[in-house]
This record gives C-alpha cells, sequence and structure tokens, in this order.
C-alpha cells in the first residue's frame, strides 16, 4: 500500500505549521504591545521567511482568524479582540494600552489574557459624546446602567466586519440609543445591558491564545449565545 508521505503532504504540513506559528505571534505580540506585527516582526518570532510569513497572513485572512487591510494585505486590522485602528474604545492593563475591536472584543480582553485579570475599558456615547469607563475584570459584570447596541445580524458580521466592529458600541441608555439611530437613519440592531455584554465576552475566545486553537462554528456559535442569554433571529435563534 502506498505510504500518504511526499513532497506535497509535506509541503501542505509545512504550511500548516507556518500558519499556525504566525497566527500565535500574531496574537501574542498584540497582547504584549498593544498593537499589530509587521512581517518583520512576524519573522523574527517564527523563524520562518518573510514570504512564508506573507502566504500564512492570507490564510489566516481567508478563514477569518484574522483581518488584513484591504489596501496592504500584510497590515493586520483586527484580531479579535485586539484591534490596530480605533473602532471607539481603549482598553488600559497595568502594563500594556490596547484598542478595542468593539464594545464585545473590550470586554473579553481581560477574560482572554492571563496577565491581564482587569482592565479599563474606556469609550464614548455615540450618541450625546458623554465619556465612559468600566472596570471590568473576570470575576463579575461592571457597575452601570449604560447598554450596548449591536448594529450587524451575526449573520452578516463579515460581509463587511470592520464596519460591524465600529457599529458594536455603549450608550448611556436606551435613550440615546434611539436618539443615533434617529440621526443616523440607522435600523435597530439589538440592545444588550452590561451583565448580559460580560457574559458574551466572558468566553467568547477562550483557547484562542494556545495552539491548536479552532473558531467556533456556526451551529457551537448559537448553542454560545443561547447560553449567555441572548435570544432571536439576529442571533441565529429562535425568538
Amino acid at each position: 500500500m502506498a505510504g500518504t508521505g511526499g513532497p506535497a503532504n509535506d509541503a501542505a504540513a509545512a504550511d500548516g505549521a507556518a500558519t499556525e506559528d504566525v497566527r500565535l505571534a500574531v496574537y501574542r505580540h498584540f497582547a504584549e504591545t498593544g498593537d499589530a506585527p509587521s512581517p518583520a516582526d512576524l519573522a523574527t518570532r517564527t523563524g520562518w521567511s518573510a514570504a512564508v510569513v506573507r502566504a500564512a497572513l492570507e490564510r489566516l485572512h481567508d478563514r477569518r482568524d484574522l483581518v488584513l487591510d484591504p489596501g496592504d494585505r500584510v497590515r493586520v486590522v483586527l484580531a479579535h479582540p485586539f484591534a490596530s485602528v480605533p473602532l471607539g474604545f481603549s482598553v488600559m492593563g497595568a502594563r500594556t494600552l490596547w484598542w478595542g475591536g468593539c464594545a464585545w472584543d473590550s470586554f473579553a480582553i481581560p477574560h482572554l489574557l492571563d496577565a491581564e485579570p482587569e482592565v479599563l475599558v474606556a469609550t464614548r456615547c455615540p450618541a450625546c459624546a458623554a465619556p465612559h469607563a468600566w472596570s471590568v475584570d473576570r470575576k463579575a459584570p461592571p457597575d452601570g446602567d449604560q447598554v450596548a447596541h449591536f448594529l450587524t445580524p451575526t449573520a452578516r458580521i463579515w460581509d463587511d466586519v470592520v464596519h460591524a466592529c465600529s457599529h458594536q458600541r455603549l450608550f448611556c441608555s436606551t435613550h440615546c440609543v434611539d436618539a443615533w439611530l434617529a440621526a443616523t437613519g440607522r435600523p435597530r440592531g439589538y440592545v444588550l445591558d452590561l451583565p448580559t455584554l460580560w457574559r458574551l465576552a466572558r468566553g467568547w475566545y477562550v483557547g484562542r491564545m494556545d495552539r491548536g486553537y479552532v473558531r467556533r462554528e456556526p451551529v457551537a456559535a448559537a448553542a454560545y449565545f443561547a447560553e449567555v442569554g441572548l435570544r432571536g433571529p439576529f442571533w441565529g435563534l429562535p425568538a
């Protein structure tokens, strides 16, 4: 019986190893520095050549492990929950300052990073520009009457993921949500209180910093959404 080895399989194995090495290097660089790594940073961290790094970044973009700038295909814009561009949130840890990709991602960072069990999440209400800040940790949701509004249903997030993330925002109240929707002419999405947002963020990225992490498939994602208390077609769930 013929073996399963050979040059093609060896190349595929090397591609898989390089892709996972680069994925981990991207996340570790963001975690440590708060900024996106350059291809040179990734080559240094992984030992792979610049060409291999670029190919790995494309594969990671295609499978939605990160988001590349459409005009600069080696610049990482998003590696959830991290962002390299301002999308409305800053997240300050004991050692590092990050751009939060959205309300969901900003609340997720302390749950993902072992070395940062508590962070300060800051933003402004999109309707009235009032500043808000919360100490977010792993123990319990932060206090506050503010609400999150997510504009884009989960089934359409990846149609334009940067747009979707930039419209997962925190508002003073439902009154401010209504005022912002009226002023912008946008349709109502989904409103979450802070405890629900915290539960959503708590376990969503578990394992993402580990080798072999695999993104949730839609069925598993729907089960997770239901578990944290979300309902309705916005989340791909029954009403």
